[in-house]
């Protein structure tokens, strides 16, 4: 398990959809944890000027998981050109880092209950 951190950064028109996003990563073990901010953008769209209100979302989730969590971004997304942005710290505190790597590692099914629940056998809790 890799328990190098990195950050992944989008941003969404609408606090509904950032917490939407937020929560489906998180609950997906995608993202140990999804910061939400309101940000202000002014950029250039289809030859017109634009400025308008968003929210980032700053996405932590280990170095193992980026790819993952950048499909399952794309999939959710709501822009047709989503900005997504991976950032590499130069320095993790080494705590918050496994916490990381704990938090979006998915927990291991043991084999007995994988064959029990292959069989129709599983016996539950």
């Amino acid at each position: 398990m890799s328990s190098r951190p990195v950050t992944v950064l989008t941003s969404v028109g609408s606090l509904r959809q950032a917490r939407r996003i937020a929560r489906e990563l998180v609950e997906q073990q995608l993202a140990a944890c999804v910061h939400i901010a309101p940000i202000q953008s002014v950029y250039r769209w289809n030859g017109r000027l634009q400025q308008q209100r968003e929210f980032q979302l700053s996405m932590h989730t280990s170095r193992a998981r980026a790819a993952a969590l950048q499909s399952a971004l794309r999939a959710l997304h709501p822009y047709e050109l989503p900005a997504l942005y991976v950032l590499a710290p130069a320095h993790a505190h080494a705590p918050y880092a496994r916490w990381v790597a704990q938090s979006c590692t998915p927990a291991r099914v043991p084999r007995s209950a994988r064959r029990g629940a292959k069989s129709g056998t599983a016996k539950r809790p």
